[in-house]
This record gives C-alpha cells, structure tokens and sequence, in this order.
C-alpha cells in the first residue's frame, strides 16, 4: 500500500477497454497505485464514455488516479501497458477462425504502440494468452523480461480458494501453482503443493471428501466455464488479477506469481512461477514437477509452437 500521504506518479494504460479493460481500470482506480490511467479503444465514443464513467469512481474515492482518454502511442509512453484488446465472438465461426482474428488484433495493437518506452512493462491479457504474448514479444522490440501474460494466474487463485475451502483454512497458506498452456492442458503442479511447507497430501490426503485431485480440477473448470457462459468472460477476477501484477511491478514487490514468460526450450511463451519486480520478471523459478506433470506441460508447448509456426507460414 501506498502512504496515505503520497500521491501516485506512475502510469497505466489499459488497450482495449470492453468488460475485462474496465474491470482492470476499476481494480486499478481501487488500488491507487497510478497516478494516471490511460484508456485506449478503437471504438471512440466507447472509450469516452468508460473514461466519464471510471472518472466518477476515481473521484469518488479520492483515488489520486486520473482517468484520460489516450492514443496508442501515448499507452507505449507509459510504465506499463496492459493489453485486453480481442475480438467477440461472432456467431458460427470457429476456435480457429476466433485465434487468427485476435492474432491479427494483437499484431495491429503492437504496430500501432512500436516504439515502446525503453524500460516500459507490457502485460498480455487478451486470450489466448500464450500464443498472443509469444506473438508481442516477437514484435514490440523490448526484451523479453518485459513482456508477461497474465497466463495461469488467476487460475491459480481460483483453485488456492477452493483448496482452502476444503482445508479450511486461509487461501494465502496453501501453496499451488497452475502452470502451462491456458487453458484445458494447462497443469495444475499437485506434486509441489504444500500447506505453510506441510504437503498438501499430508495435511488433506487425496483420498478425503471432495478432496481428488481430478474432482478439485473440474470444480476449478466449471468455476470459470460457468462464469463464460453467463457474461462471455471473468472480468472481476481478471480485473483483480491485472491489479495485483501491475502491483507487483510499481511497487518492486518480488511477489511469487505464475505467468506467461518466454520459454527458451519451447520457443513460445506459458506460465511458470517467476518473481515480479519494476523491471518485469527480475528472476525466474526452476520449478519442480513430477514426470506426469512435466510431460503434459511438453505435449502442450509443443503444440503451442506448431501453431506458431502454422500461423507464420500462412501469412
């Protein structure tokens, strides 16, 4: 937290300011970490009225965030970036005829913001988030380290609760990680959970009500598909999840999260845990995991890398 007697002085953008972007901005305006937010849409009027909106909440808790409508290139001046930008859904089309729409999205985004600020942290959001942050960092000409995806994160968080729930106790002493490609392979790394350093099998053996590893995934699964289905996307939890890493970032936490990072084994980008600091990701975790959990994690790369390749050779 901020002192109460200090006023913000860094900035945000937010690209692309639908239900998640805003959710963000609201997080964000809640968490008085920027002095100013910047808001950036294709659709003009849109934007003007999430900024007149998102203005009266800044007011209204004396935030100290000012809210501004803001062009590309003024979000590529800022100290982070957060990307949310991506295409609907329209109807009848297909898983990938939707991927190749937001490749295009996400490549148009990174043109119009080139050149970056030289030290600026860009965060992914827009889905799917490996493939699109592997694709920003190809293009935006910041190094790598600068450049993370929101990835399996809010994952993380959402499986924590349920874990905690079980448990009964507080979310923020267990200990689990959703690592890998968003989304159905993503793998959730049981072999390293723990309970405040108890592992987790030890203090809630597998075999407990409700307690199965898979039965746990599926609730997690449902949580989320659940939530799609009624409003198309996540955008409190997102939101949320944007203002923590963002907050890890301005305020030189060294928080633990696990992101979507450039992984040089694979050639493309998914979530290991890493730490976060002003300079985006200051160190990365050699993160331990079983061979079961290892081998789904190098199916799914894989695939991820051949897609890339797919998409590169029909351009």
């Amino acid at each position: 937290m901020l002192d109460s007697n200090m006023k913000p002085t860094s900035r945000i953008a937010i690209v692309g300011v639908g239900q998640v972007g805003a959710a963000a901005a609201y997080a964000l305006i809640l968490s008085s970490i920027a002095g100013e937010l910047l808001l950036v849409d294709v659709r003009v009027d849109w934007r003007d009225g999430q900024v007149r909106d998102l203005s009266d909440v800044a007011y209204g808790i004396n935030s100290g965030t000012r809210v501004r409508a803001a062009t590309h290139r003024e979000a590529s001046q800022c100290d982070v970036v957060v990307i949310t930008a991506g295409s609907r859904w329209s109807i009848g089309e297909t898983n990938i005829q939707h991927m190749h729409r937001n490749v295009s999205v996400m490549r148009s985004v990174i043109k119009a913001m080139t050149p970056f600020r030289s030290d600026a942290i860009v965060l992914v959001v827009s889905n799917p988030v490996d493939l699109l942050t592997s694709i920003a960092q190809e293009l935006s000409g910041l190094p790598r380290f600068q450049i993370f995806g929101s990835g399996t994160f809010l994952d993380s968080v959402r499986l924590r609760g349920l874990v905690a729930d079980k448990a009964q106790v507080a979310a923020d002493a267990i200990h689990l990680s959703v690592v890998g490609i968003h989304g159905d392979s993503q793998v959730v790394a049981w072999s390293n959970a723990t309970v405040n350093g108890v592992p987790l099998d030890k203090f809630l053996p597998p075999d407990a009500s409700g307690f199965g590893h898979a039965d746990l995934e599926d609730q997690c699964r449902f949580h989320a598909e659940s939530i799609v289905q009624v409003k198309g996307s996540t955008p409190f939890g997102m939101g949320s999840a944007v203002a923590s890493l963002c907050a890890s970032v301005l305020l030189n936490r060294g928080d633990v999260r696990p992101v979507s990072y450039f992984q040089p084994d694979f050639g493309c980008c998914f979530s290991l845990p890493v730490v976060l600091g002003r300079k985006g990701i200051m160190r990365t975790i050699g993160m331990p995991l079983d061979d079961h959990e290892k081998a789904i994690l190098s199916r799914s790369a894989t695939k991820l890398r051949e897609t890339m390749d797919r998409i590169k050779t029909s351009q």
